[in-house]
């Protein structure tokens, strides 16, 4: 089921060469607390997640994932969500625009995280695991799309679209 299709201001035409990535992201709730990941860089919350690997099933993808940037254990892949389009502009040199697809995924995990692995990109951006309340994390993004600093990053819309899907259509009455 396609949850948004998103368009960055700056990605231009949707035509010539495009850069296709297929990603998965895991929506991890523990009542009304989920497992996220706070960027510094970008002062936002993301949900933990990112590109599949070639040959990578999205399952083996979102495990992979969540042990990385969470230090998650017990991870269970529960019911696909939906997925959702993006056009940005070329991170890379050899095309025109980039198609990202992100899949969403329940998932359960153990709430007390174990070590992470982030990537050197990860780090040097500050990305962190937190369980927050989701209330909270939906506000503290919305302030920062309101506010538009120049450090804010592409992902946050996406992630506040996603952020309030999930409080409307997965916590309906979870205290």
């Amino acid at each position: 089921m396609l949850l948004y299709t998103l368009t960055h201001p700056d990605a231009g035409v949707i035509d010539g060469v495009i850069r296709e990535r297929q990603a998965v992201r895991a929506v991890v709730l523990h009542g009304r607390e989920i497992l996220l990941l706070y960027t510094r860089r970008y002062n936002d919350y993301s949900f933990p997640g990112g590109g599949l690997d070639d040959g990578e099933s999205p399952e083996d993808g979102l495990v992979r994932e969540l042990q990385e940037e969470t230090g998650a254990t017990g991870i269970a892949v529960g019911p696909y969500l939906g997925y959702g389009d993006e056009y940005r502009p070329p991170q890379k040199a050899g095309h025109d625009l980039l198609f990202m697809r992100s899949h969403f995924y329940a998932c359960r995990a153990d709430r007390l995280l174990g070590n992470a692995a982030p990537e050197a990109y990860e780090v040097k951006n500050g990305m962190v695991p937190r369980w927050v309340d989701i209330d909270e994390a939906i506000a503290h993004n919305e302030a920062v799309l309101r506010d538009r600093p120049p450090s804010m990053g592409m992902s946050i819309q996406r992630e506040t679209l996603m952020l309030k899907y999930v409080a409307r259509h997965l916590l309906r009455g979870v205290p």
